[in-house]
């Protein structure tokens, strides 16, 4: 009766899981799950027998840098769905080209793709070998969620609720279900990894007596791991000090020699890992024989882009909330967040459950040597793969939690067992908790977000508060709502624009939005396709019309106190041609938006307090001009102090750039022209350090950045920016202001 009881608590956890995987699957529009828009076209290439790819930076495929990770999902969803005829993948995978993928944004535009409005009931090309891969990606996750309860059994001595709880924890993480239901080699990784560490933390308390199935099973965990995903690697380590533990307790048990005991570790080290690789050594020896590096890792970081330095220790900390978020839940291209009160509350169980663990092992008088083992294991593969993802991280973006599912099991275990070692029910209250968040995910957050904005209804219409009837031709904007009359930098300038499509579209048009300010310089803009992203003029009926959300942030380093307006036009990407208005011009000029000064203004012209490096401080910042002309000078005052005593005497870049990172005018000096090196400021000292640069004479119009650098002279290495926290950031240059070159 209690077996019973077991499989049908198991049974009943796994198919809700199945079923909340199965929504998130479906609701989910193609392609909005992070890197799937990559990791499919991995599978297509295989399922349309194109064999592996040879990677090359430089002719950067639909796979980009998946193509550089290990084959083994890859092949297994092409043997899957090679009959289906995916070829209109290139329709279907039609991309937002000015998406903010993996940026949280207050107005959304998000969605990596545009999506027909049909695309929900397609289940025929791609649309049906996503949705079939999404699935059997489902059915892996159950599979990690089941390893869950077995290694929570073993943990904890057979405590059936508290198993299902860890359980329970994995399945209901709203992110685990999110990437289970999508096109990512995560999945399989994450499923092998917490069998091979139930098969470990088993094997701990009863090693094997003889070579056997459990030897063949762990080689081929391990070697189908590192065929999924290299982050699996680091179970090998772990797998190589059960064998030897296992061998030491025979031996210390007078149940072998030391000749025999050591031989023994051999033959089954060498049974384990010869087989593993077997499965998996080909792959890694194609790398090197490819591209000199064994991992692959050089054309990895070539096609995903490195950051400008490596990241420090303390720049990933500075960063940890968003690797919390997207551990716990962080949609789409990790860029659709959950409430943040959530996030708090997620967070705080997991601190009660770290006190729980702690009040555990304080009550523990005598802990058995397999038992510490068994625990060890569980935290040595959680502190591998935190190793291994800072080290990654530190030399491209990659500071996600969801990257560390791969341990989800053992943290999730430990997680129900420090709860619970404070109260039994608080890990059941957790899951429960999370379970009404997962359900709740796709409704309220998920789908919102990709739903364009439906047509205005007649009173909606004539309720538009500020009319405008901008004609562009093909497109006529109504009129707008400004809720930002007055702002102060840093804030968002939130409007509502009102269009109406009307022709049909043969081209599909980008909108700007310039927030411009006195002196004609574009302080912000917003450009994207309409409906906040979600709309493509080609797919318009004439006559449509729709409400444009925008939420347009202003950057600090605005000049205020001041004025600006704003300007709205159309153009197409393409070849940046502009439709014009009926009445002249290109643009449509209305609303007048207050720019206030931020309290404790220092009297120059506007506060900046960038910190560089920890270092240095720019306090604020004078420019004689804004608008000038080709050959004209240029006169910036920098008002600079110290954080603490250097002993390095930094040298300051100020440059006009464009967007193509051309330099147009620059200076390059010591402060002062070297009266005042670094090295000699003293602490509460303001220094004030002036530049004069003169326009190249061949500037042609247009809006460039005036930025400024701080670099050692000596290694050319330049300090970077920290935020508003202290935290090292990747940007190295602060961007003043704007300038307008006239003509």
């Amino acid at each position: 009766m209690l077996r019973a009881d077991r499989s049908r608590g198991l049974a009943l956890l796994l198919a809700a899981f199945i079923a909340l995987g199965a929504v998130y699957a479906a609701v989910t529009p193609l392609f909005e799950i992070s890197d799937e828009l990559w990791h499919y076209p991995m599978v297509k290439t295989l399922a349309d027998g194109n064999g592996l790819p040879v990677q090359d930076p430089a002719n950067v495929q639909p796979w980009r840098q998946e193509g550089s990770q290990p084959p083994l999902y890859y092949a297994l969803m092409a043997a899957a769905t090679f009959w289906i005829d995916s070829s209109d993948m290139a329709e279907v995978r039609w991309i937002n080209p000015h998406t903010d993928n993996g940026l949280i944004t207050l107005d959304r535009n998000n969605n990596i793709l545009i999506h027909r409005a049909d695309e929900a009931g397609r289940w025929h090309g791609t649309a049906r070998a996503v949705r079939l891969i999404r699935f059997l990606s489902v059915l892996l996750g159950a599979g990690t969620v089941y390893f869950t309860y077995r290694l929570a059994r073993e943990i904890t001595d057979d405590n059936e609720p508290l198993s299902l709880a860890a359980a329970a924890i994995t399945a209901f993480t709203p992110m685990f279900i999110f990437i289970s239901a999508s096109v990512n080699n995560d999945n399989l990784a994450i499923t092998l990894s917490a069998a091979t560490l139930w098969l470990l933390v088993r094997w701990a308390k009863a090693p094997p007596q003889r070579l056997g199935w459990p030897h063949v099973a762990l080689g081929v965990l391990l070697g189908a791991g590192a065929l999924s995903k290299q982050s699996a690697l680091g179970l090998g380590g772990l797998a190589g000090l059960v064998i030897a533990w296992g061998n030491l307790q025979a031996w210390r048990s007078a149940r072998s020699r030391t000749g025999y005991a050591v031989l023994n570790t051999l033959s089954e080290s060498f049974a384990v890992f010869g087989l593993a690789a077997l499965v998996a050594s080909w792959w890694y020896l194609r790398n090197y024989l490819l591209y000199g590096d064994w991992l692959g890792w050089n054309t990895f970081v070539a096609i995903v882009g490195a950051r400008p330095q490596p990241a420090t220790l303390l720049q990933l900390w500075g960063e940890r909330v968003g690797f919390v978020q997207a551990y716990w839940g962080l949609f789409g291209g990790v860029s659709v967040p959950l409430p943040d009160w959530v996030y708090t509350a997620l967070d705080v169980a997991a601190g009660v459950a770290v006190i729980g663990l702690g009040w555990k092992l304080l009550r523990t008088r005598r802990l058995d040597a397999t038992r510490a083992l068994q625990w060890a294991l569980l935290v040595a593969w959680i502190g591998l793969l935190l190793f291994g993802l800072v080290r990654w991280s530190s030399i491209t973006w990659a500071s996600q939690g969801r990257l560390i599912f791969p341990a989800i099991s053992a943290i999730s275990g430990l997680m129900a067992v420090g709860l619970w070692s404070l109260w039994r029910g608080l890990p059941l209250l957790l899951a429960a908790f999370m379970f009404a968040i997962s359900v709740a995910a796709p409704v309220l957050i998920i789908t919102p977000h990709y739903t364009p904005p439906p047509p205005l209804t007649q009173a909606e219409l004539a309720a538009i508060p500020n009319r405008l009837d901008a004609d562009f031709g093909e497109l006529k904007l109504l009129g707008y709502d400004l809720q930002t009359p007055s702002a102060q930098p840093g804030d968002p300038a939130r409007l509502t624009l009102y269009w109406q499509s009307q022709i049909a579209m043969d081209r599909n048009w980008s909108l700007f939005v310039h927030v411009v300010d006195a002196d004609g310089v574009i302080v912000a803009q917003r450009d994207r396709y309409p409906g906040q992203g979600l709309l493509a003029t080609t797919l318009m009926q004439p006559g449509q019309t729709w409400a444009d959300a925008y939420a347009i942030p202003l950057p600090r380093e605005i000049v205020a106190p001041g004025e600006a307006r704003l300007a709205v036009g159309v153009y197409d990407l393409r070849d940046g041609a502009r439709l014009p208005l009926a009445t002249g011009g290109d643009s449509a000029t209305f609303g007048s938006i207050e720019l206030r000064q931020p309290p404790a203004g220092s009297g120059a012209m506007w506060p900046i307090s960038a910190n560089f490096g920890g270092e240095i401080t720019l306090a604020s910042a004078d420019v004689s001009a804004r608008s000038l002309r080709a050959g004209d000078k240029l006169d910036v005052t920098l008002y600079w102090s110290a954080l603490r005593q250097m002993a390095t005497n930094y040298s300051v870049s100020v440059r006009v750039r464009d967007e193509a990172l051309n330099r147009w005018a620059s200076r390059d000096a010591w402060p002062q022209d070297g009266a005042a090196p670094t090295a000699s400021w003293l602490l509460g000292q303001t220094i004030t350090d002036r530049y004069t640069l003169t326009l190249d004479a061949n500037t042609p119009p247009g809006q460039y950045m005036l930025e400024v650098v701080v670099y050692d002279s000596a290694t050319l290495r330049p300090l970077p920016l920290h935020n508003a926290e202290g935290y090292p950031t990747d940007a190295q240059a602060l961007t003043l202001s704007r300038v307008r070159v006239r003509p």
